[in-house]
């Protein structure tokens, strides 16, 4: 029985119609760790000319979103009126509180030209004293976050704090968020003081106190343990976790602490679709938009 690694998640493949994502969170033994509900990896994926991503309007309630790209373009438009293009190093913040639409689209040139995408979506709950914020959206370069080295290991630092660091998203509660490069031979210590910590393994070979990896999996790691992640060669890997927010009601993409939340939500998603999503109302599409994903059955 391992002594560092708590918990091993392998990520669920599912096939988004030509375009393929890695799910890892909610899992059915481990929904959260620290305040992070979801976590997909998307691709790679290479697409080619005149073809993209679309992933129609949808709502949020309840969470923020966090896209992070290694490679290629995504184009947010939500109903705050942001229109915004994410690349690779960037972070798009997304508060959805008490309700925003949104829409990711290849934007046009990457479309024309085809393009590869490959990238991390999460999914973070908010606490419970602040699920119905206002919604609001920020983009945070690359050159804003804080980057740095531990040995011969270059991390950047996306959310929260780590190792002395903080990122200049504001955040809602106690978070970490890292991008982490590992050359062949790299040894890191993950000795970072929150209460619930995981490591992603993205590509590479890498392993936590010698107990090995495999591409596409989480490792919850033992509270309290600072186990040494080692590099058996080049090697991505992300790190996330946090303060935990206690239980949490999900729904499509909807998040809650209370059930009542999300069927009020779902309620309102219908009632804004069957009236064309009036401008005055809790859900409305963004500017261009005229197509929206219907509540699932």
């Amino acid at each position: 029985m391992s002594t560092v690694i708590a918990r091993r998640i392998e990520g669920r493949t599912r096939d988004l119609g030509g375009f393929e994502v890695r799910r890892v969170l909610p899992a059915p033994r481990q929904r959260m760790v620290g305040p992070f509900i979801f976590f997909d990896q998307m691709g790679p994926a290479v697409f080619e000319p005149g073809t993209g991503i679309d992933v129609r309007a949808h709502p949020h309630i309840g969470l923020a979103t966090v896209t992070y790209l290694f490679d290629g373009a995504l184009r947010h438009q939500d109903s705050l009126g942001i229109d915004a293009v994410i690349r690779p190093g960037d972070v798009n913040w997304m508060t959805a509180g008490r309700g925003v639409v949104h829409s990711e689209r290849t934007p046009p040139p990457e479309r024309a030209n085809g393009h590869r995408i490959h990238g991390i979506q999460t999914w973070v709950a908010l606490p419970a004293g602040q699920e119905d914020v206002a919604p609001a959206f920020h983009h945070h370069p690359a050159a804003s976050l804080p980057e740095f080295y531990r040995g011969c290991a270059r991390f950047r630092l996306i959310l929260g704090t780590a190792w002395g660091q903080e990122a200049p998203a504001d955040v809602f509660s106690p978070i970490f968020y890292l991008h982490g490069r590992l050359p062949a031979g790299a040894d890191v210590t993950i000795d970072i003081g929150h209460e619930e910590r995981a490591v992603y393994l993205v590509s590479g070979q890498a392993a936590l106190d010698g107990e090995a990896l495999q591409p596409g999996e989480m490792a919850v790691l033992t509270p309290g343990s600072a186990p040494q992640l080692t590099a058996d060669e080049d090697s991505i890997v992300m790190l996330c976790g946090g303060a935990p927010l206690g239980k949490r009601e999900i729904f499509w993409n909807f998040v809650a602490s209370d059930a009542a939340r999300l069927t009020e939500a779902r309620r309102d998603w219908v009632e804004a679709a069957s009236a064309g999503f009036p401008a005055d109302g809790r859900f409305t599409l963004p500017a261009g938009e005229t197509d929206h994903i219907p509540l699932p059955e």
